[in-house]
């Protein structure tokens, strides 16, 4: 399994061999080439009076940079290489966005109870797919599509009522901002748990709930305590 790393460790993610000279258009094309993923352009950073702003016009964006830039979205990803090179020739900055409930669904935790999980995960040699860390100081698992349904009834057998844990489920519907996407100044969406031949087959909610239903609920005593 790869090594997984520490919440104080997440900035310091090496970058992939060449990563730092692809383009965002090269990296959307390796998505839908290599791992047959669906992406999408999102909305891109504009400098406005020597701020970065959203291309969304909206000042107090929650997300600059990083999401949808048209409402038809759903329609627009692809898992073609050829048309995503296409997508990105006409807006090379645009943010990679991936839609989620087609080739996997994300469980979205704090970053806490994220790293918590994966260090557990690696302890029990638990096989994961791929994992980010986001600006917004969450951790998103891949996993098989068809998660949402499973996840309320397998949390309450855990002992959780799902309402309770800060867990949610990202599945038909709604998307993930894919490395190396910008959160306007907040900083890049990072790979906890990059893609690798290894983890091209991805875990079923089943394999990994545990340790990440456990995780967000030492997250809940924490605060309690607090």
């Amino acid at each position: 399994m790869e090594e997984t790393i520490t919440s104080t460790e997440a900035a310091r993610i090496p970058k992939q061999r060449g990563e730092a000279l692809e383009t965002l258009q090269d990296i959307a094309v390796r998505y839908a080439e290599e791992r047959h993923w669906d992406v999408f352009p999102g909305t891109w950073l504009e400098a406005v009076d020597g701020v970065q702003r959203c291309s969304c016009g909206e000042p107090a964006c929650i997300a600059p940079g990083a999401h949808p830039a048209r409402e038809d979205w759903p329609t627009q990803a692809t898992g073609s290489a050829t048309a995503a090179r296409r997508l990105w020739a006409k807006q090379p900055t645009a943010s990679i966005l991936l839609p989620t409930g087609r080739t996997f669904d994300a469980i979205s935790v704090p970053e806490t109870a994220g790293f918590l999980a994966l260090a557990r995960m690696r302890r029990m040699e638990l096989t994961l797919g791929p994992v980010t860390c986001t600006p917004d100081r969450r951790v998103q698992f891949f996993v098989l599509p068809g998660a949402a349904a499973k996840v309320p009834e397998l949390v309450r057998k855990l002992g959780w009522p799902l309402a309770s844990l800060d867990l949610d489920v990202l599945g038909e519907g709604t998307y993930v901002a894919a490395p190396p996407t910008r959160f306007g100044a907040h900083g890049r969406v990072q790979w906890a748990c990059r893609p690798t031949p290894a983890n091209r087959w991805l875990p079923d909610v089943e394999e990994l709930i545990s340790p990440i239903a456990y995780a967000c609920g030492r997250d809940v005593r924490r605060s309690l305590r607090g």
